[in-house]
């Protein structure tokens, strides 16, 4: 079965932490990347299916908004409901050995 993908880039660490955070815990998603983007940007993108990623998005989308003290700040999001596979093979939005542990589906 397809599964989604999830991004939420932010301005600042703060913010990503806490849509990570937000994410991983109000959807069945799992957490499969985190990197610096550039300038202090960060991001963090989940996977599972598309109804838990969209909740997991609109979660951390909340949570980045309550952490944007000090210049911190939602700079985008995005939701992919069926990413094919040469998108997945070359973007890291696969599961890797870190993140195959926590695979919830």
């Amino acid at each position: 079965m397809p599964l989604a993908v999830g991004v939420i880039e932010t301005l600042g660490f703060p913010p990503v932490l806490a849509a990570a955070d937000a994410m991983v815990k109000s959807a069945e998603v799992t957490l499969v990347y985190y990197g610096l983007a550039e300038s202090a940007r960060f991001l963090v993108a989940v996977r599972g299916q598309v109804a838990e990623v969209k909740r997991a998005v609109e979660a951390g989308i909340e949570a980045c908004e309550q952490a944007q003290g000090d210049g911190g700040q939602l700079i985008t999001h995005y939701i992919v409901p069926n990413p094919p596979e040469n998108v997945e093979s070359v973007l890291p939005i696969h599961f890797t050995k870190k993140s195959e542990p926590f695979r919830v589906f």
